[in-house]
């Protein structure tokens, strides 16, 4: 066992990047916005009762309901991992999807290529290629995030390259 583990430890790793979907509102942050909607909403129903309109406050309820779902999709959909690693041995991609479920993808580096395209300014598409086959990476990333992970792994291949001529 711990010859594998010094094995292991041995074999340099060039690039390893875990990748998640970004959110700006960090799970505190929308409880104060729940909390204050609801207020809000409370307050303005009870308006409504008060002036005889009472079948407005379901509409209130419903409203503070469905943007807390929303919400929740959100966060749920947060959940998704993309871990790319490659080392002198393998390029190797793990996705971890929104219900924990795990895929793996591994290529050999000397027949992997990354694949770059600009859509347009604002729509670029990363993948990995390899033998006619075709991998999408970060594509919940933003195209800028997309453009750094392209940038930060063609340099880890550069360096890859440099380490396999130096041998």
């Amino acid at each position: 066992m711990a010859e594998a583990m010094s094995a292991t430890e041995a074999t340099p790793v060039f690039f390893d990047a875990r990748l998640q979907p970004y959110r700006s509102l960090p799970p505190r942050g929308f409880g104060v916005v729940m909390a204050v909607l609801a207020g809000a909403s409370f307050m303005l129903s009870l308006g409504c009762v008060l002036l005889g309109a009472w079948p407005v406050t379901g509409f209130f309820g419903l409203d503070v309901a469905l943007v807390y779902f929303a919400f929740r999709a959100s966060y749920r959909s947060a959940r998704k991992i993309e871990h790319v690693r490659l080392t002198a041995a393998d390029l190797t991609v793990e996705r971890i999807g929104v219900r924990g479920d795990r895929r793996a993808w591994r290529f050999e580096p000397v027949w992997a290529r990354l694949d770059f395209e600009e859509i347009d300014r604002d729509e670029n598409r990363l993948a990995v290629t390899s033998h006619g086959k075709r991998l999408a990476l970060g594509a919940f990333l933003s195209p800028v995030e997309r453009k750094r992970l392209y940038r930060d792994l063609s340099d880890a291949f550069a360096r890859w390259r440099q380490a396999l001529i130096g041998r």
